[in-house]
């Protein structure tokens, strides 16, 4: 583990609480007053501690109680949020089994056409979203876009045609790009980096929780029989209805800051602030700097990063895409198929759990990934080459299902390793938006002339993922060479007790270039 991940616990004097009314008061007068310094570009929660007339002395036990108040609050609201865009996403797979493709006259590669264009209008709209998250509350961003994707998944059901379902696709698409930028940057203000690791892979376990349930509902609404209003219809309104009131749930109470918590007190506030100085990625600063934009074209990580998630998500987009109707093409009826999609969930959650509490304890983020692309590999080769009983080939895409935990070991790795607000927020949707390439990638390698066994689509399942365990070993040669060239000692304790000076370096504005005392973790 790289010593840089073990902070010391803060100590200061501890001095009487004021009142919650009080503490929000005072976010929004660091808010107003401290955007800009004379001499330094300062994250506002520096402003904040430094303004506060709490000093706090935070013992293990207060930290570890206040990480577990934290934990209640907001990983639940994130939590629902990945499940729901991982449900709303894939409805499309659980439908086409319900009798979509036959209802809506789709021909030849139309409903994989469907599938990619909700990736493309993703993409595309990561590229306002780098800008506007730096300008915008993040939380109330990323509430307002889980309300509008849940009204464009219950408009699906008005769908009558190939151009109909495109364009319900399209602006899917475009609100669901929020999700992940969003809870990367949300989810790094509340945690020093190794704490962060499994409370990512925590949230991000709904995509597994996603899976089980979208086969239960596809199950469950295969078994509605009316005239007029298919199943796949109802399914539609009904979970889009669901994304609508979480969305609303998250606009309301999960705060955009840790300034801004209303269910922390001041004192628990500055506690907190102090904790996380040490990871000198920063809170919140409005100030967009193009010279951290430019950074980020010449920084090899973020390259190797988006290649990386590129070739992870290949593999996703396959899997999350096409898995019923692979398990129907083995015979079975689509029913029984939705349902035996379920353990893909199962699968999805353990490794994400396992891996991410295994980066908690030993870091090795890249060990992690390549360890998870060794049964995605098996599991490709099952799919692409066995050709004995259905339960071999179901054990592959079960097995395929291990490379989810890679991309949310990806998705907080950006987070831990670049610094900066600008640059943050720009790599982050370029992330993300890597995903999106992938996943626009995958479902394509899956023809119409190559059905019912896809075999050249199982194959890029197994070459993808032998490709992206090179890759994880190249980022962490990289981050070690990267680590050696810094010339000052890294933080090791949280330096806030060490006076003005020494508070002011941990949240000054630059990013982890710049920073002589960043430490890259791997």
């Amino acid at each position: 583990m790289a010593p840089h991940e073990k902070p010391e616990i803060l100590s200061e004097t501890r001095a009487d609480t004021s009142s919650r009314d009080t503490s929000s008061s005072h976010a929004q007068v660091v808010d107003d007053k401290h955007q800009a310094s004379s001499r330094h570009d300062l994250d506002q929660a520096y402003w904040y501690v430094h303004d506060s007339n709490n000093a706090v002395e935070a013992t293990p036990t207060e930290l570890r109680a206040l990480r577990r108040k934290i934990d209640w609050w907001i990983v639940p609201i994130m939590f629902c949020c990945y499940t729901m865009q991982f449900i709303d996403k894939v409805l499309l797979n659980y439908a086409a089994v319900m009798g979509l493709n036959k209802e809506l006259k789709l021909k030849a590669n139309e409903f994989t056409n469907a599938a990619t264009w909700f990736f493309i209008a993703y993409l595309i709209a990561e590229v306002p979203n780098a800008i506007i998250l730096q300008r915008v509350p993040v939380a109330k961003w990323l509430g307002a876009n889980v309300i509008l994707w849940g009204i464009a998944t219950a408009c699906t059901a008005a769908a009558h045609s190939y151009a109909t379902l495109m364009a319900a696709r399209i602006f899917l698409g475009i609100f669901e790009a929020a999700i992940a930028p969003s809870l990367i940057l949300i989810s790094s203000q509340w945690y020093i980096k190794s704490e962060a690791a499994p409370r990512f892979s925590i949230w991000y376990a709904g995509l597994g929780l996603g899976q089980i349930i979208g086969g239960i509902v596809s199950y469950a609404f295969q078994q509605v029989k009316h005239p007029s209003f298919s199943g796949w219809k109802i399914m539609f309104i009904v979970l889009g209805l669901v994304t609508v009131i979480i969305g609303f749930v998250t606009f309301f109470l999960l705060p955009d800051t840790p300034m801004q918590a209303r269910f922390l007190s001041e004192p628990e506030k500055v506690m907190l602030l102090k904790h996380v100085a040490v990871n000198q990625t920063g809170i919140r600063n409005k100030h967009f700097k193009a010279s951290q934009a430019l950074e980020v074209l010449r920084d090899i990580q973020l390259w190797l990063m988006v290649l990386l998630t590129i070739l992870i998500s290949i593999s996703s987009g396959v899997i999350t895409t096409y898995s019923a109707t692979l398990i129907r093409n083995f015979g079975y009826k689509p029913p029984t198929a939705a349902l035996l999609n379920m353990p893909s969930g199962i699968v999805s959650i353990a490794s994400t759990l396992i891996v991410g509490y295994g980066v908690r304890h030993t870091s090795n983020r890249w060990a992690w990934i390549a360890a998870c692309c060794v049964p995605g590999m098996l599991g490709g080769g099952l799919m692409s080459f066995y050709t004995g009983s259905k339960a071999g080939q179901l054990a592959g895409i079960y097995l395929v299902n291990t490379i989810t935990a890679t991309l949310i070991v990806i998705y907080q790795w950006t987070g831990a390793n670049v610094a900066g607000q600008t640059k943050r927020v720009i790599s982050v949707a370029l992330v993300s938006g890597s995903f999106s390439v992938g996943n626009i990638i995958g479902p394509q390698t899956f023809q119409a002339k190559d059905a019912p066994k896809y075999t050249p689509a199982k194959i890029t399942v197994l070459a993808t993922q032998a490709a992206a365990a090179l890759i994880s070993g190249v980022l962490f040669l990289y981050y070690v060479w990267a680590n050696k060239r810094k010339s000052a000692p890294p933080v090791v304790s949280d330096t806030l007790s060490g006076g003005r000076e020494s508070g002011e370096r941990l949240w000054e504005d630059q990013t982890d270039k710049q920073n002589s005392t960043f430490r890259y973790v791997y």
